[in-house]
């Protein structure tokens, strides 16, 4: 299960990295370069979504049968187990819900540099028709 996590996570990654790109100020080309790439990426990016779900479900399953172990009703390894699985969870949890919604955020961001690009172009054409 780990090599699952650490694919959420580089893909999670890599849309944080793709969102800062996308809105920090810079020359035209690199700009354009990336809106390209992210542009290509942004399809097989919603793949995350289903994978989310499949991991929630994996999470979901591994609660219901985990055994519950009260301080009194077990070793003290038992519950440390036990309560670094419930924290391990949690963070699963919290990347789960991070994946989603920095992939709409990515979608709603390149949306909204194509067009101002293509704004920018209009504006351009006009200005060159004006004289």
């Amino acid at each position: 299960m780990v090599f699952e996590w650490t694919i959420l996570s580089y893909v999670t990654a890599a849309e944080v990295i793709m969102i800062f790109l996308l809105t920090m100020p810079g020359p035209d080309f690199l700009r354009k370069g990336m809106t390209m790439v992210t542009r290509n990426l942004i399809k097989p990016l919603l793949l995350i979504i289903p994978f989310c779900l499949f991991l929630r479900m994996d999470i979901y399953w591994k609660y219901e049968t985990r055994t519950s172990c009260n301080a009194g009703s077990c070793i003290l390894s038992e519950f440390l187990r036990y309560q670094k699985s419930i924290l391990i969870s949690q963070r699963d949890e919290l990347l789960i819900l991070l994946a989603p919604f920095l992939y709409w955020i990515l979608y709603n961001v390149l949306n909204l540099v194509v067009k101002v690009e293509k704004l920018n172009k209009r504006v351009e054409r006009l200005k060159r028709n004006i004289k």
